[in-house]
């Protein structure tokens, strides 16, 4: 039966759910995710191999993710300068950081910064790659295990070109040396491809760094590879020996890339994020390009990449902490 309050009840019923209706249209336009371009901070210059992995890997997701990706290079003060960016900006998942290991595990326990473990999210972990120590043809040895006793034999005798102080091939050595009890120089230069030069000129006596700029001159006969700074072999260097061979898997440091982003982004978006980023650096085209540089593909998931990160911080402070370069 009609009646007057009947239709007051109805009247009131139909307003409340047309105001649903309208107060839900807007909440889902907003929950549309990626619906501008996406920016990541790249904490080097140009030219270099984050720098280059970083831009590789905006190419193949943009078509996953529906929006275009632009690199910025915000390099300075051993990453920490672009990484501050990156923790600084607007957690809604459009600012992102493209980072190598350094800025995030050990510069941090060496230099203040304005930045600590909870003030960014891991999204995806893109590759890893060991790093090696290699000496000219004339060195006494020809195995990883007669590379240590030389050195064991020779306290500081032998120098070692590397990536910088605190860089990733110093704390990477040193955690190496530390564990057998052996000790050789350091000499800090900017990079690989500058400690490269110094070691065929002769100015250090063990090149330490990434393996592809030494491949060429293993293979003319320049330089042999004797150790390696992970737990397996490489196929591109496979005279050089692992730390499993060696019984000290456990020292094992890669040199990696991955993307982080400011704490705070919400986690529907960072889901998004870590599928198309781990399924890029899962691309064919990904695979062929870093597996022909001796690199390991990896696209691992958030959680997986937050562990590894976690797990070098503590490692890398226990190393500057014994060389005695932890920030004051």
């Amino acid at each position: 039966m009609f009646t007057a309050k009947s239709s007051v009840v109805n009247g009131i019923l139909a307003t409340f759910a047309f105001g649903l209706v309208m107060a839900g249209a807007p909440v889902a336009a907003q929950e549309k995710f990626p619906s501008r371009p996406i920016e990541i901070i790249v904490p080097t210059p140009p030219g270099g191999g984050t720098d280059i992995t970083a831009r590789l890997l905006a190419e193949l997701v943009e078509p996953m993710l529906g929006q275009k990706v632009v690199v910025v290079n915000k390099g300075g003060a051993g990453g920490a300068l672009g990484m501050t960016a990156v923790v600084q900006a607007k957690p809604d998942g459009y600012t992102l950081g493209g980072l190598w290991n350094a800025p995030l595990t050990m510069t941090p326990h060496s230099q203040t910064v304005p930045y600590s473990l909870q003030d960014y999210v891991a999204i995806s972990l893109a590759d890893t790659a060991p790093a090696l120590l290699c000496t000219k043809p004339d060195f006494p040895a020809n195995t990883g295990k007669e590379f240590i006793e030389v050195i064991r034999a020779n306290p500081n005798k032998y120098t070692y070109g590397n990536d910088g102080v605190v860089g990733m091939l110093h704390l990477s050595t040193e955690r190496i040396f530390s564990r057998l009890g052996i000790k050789a120089r350091p000499v800090p230069f900017g990079g690989a491809g500058e400690t490269l030069k110094n070691f065929l000129g002769g100015h250090v006596d063990i090149y330490a760094g990434s393996i592809p700029p030494i491949v060429p001159h293993v293979k003319s006969g320049a330089a042999k590879c004797l150790l390696l700074t992970s737990k397996e072999k490489s196929a591109a260097v496979p005279q050089a020996a692992s730390l499993t061979e060696l019984g000290i898997p456990e020292t094992a440091t890669y040199l990696w890339h991955g993307i982080v982003g400011p704490k705070g982004i919400p986690p529907d978006r960072i889901a998004i994020l870590e599928k198309a980023f781990a399924q890029a650096a899962k691309s064919a085209k990904f695979r062929q390009l870093m597996e022909a540089k001796g690199v390991t593909v990896e696209g691992s998931g958030a959680a997986e990449f937050r562990k590894l990160i976690d797990t070098e911080y503590k490692a890398m402070g226990e190393v500057v902490v014994s060389l005695g370069m932890a920030k004051k």
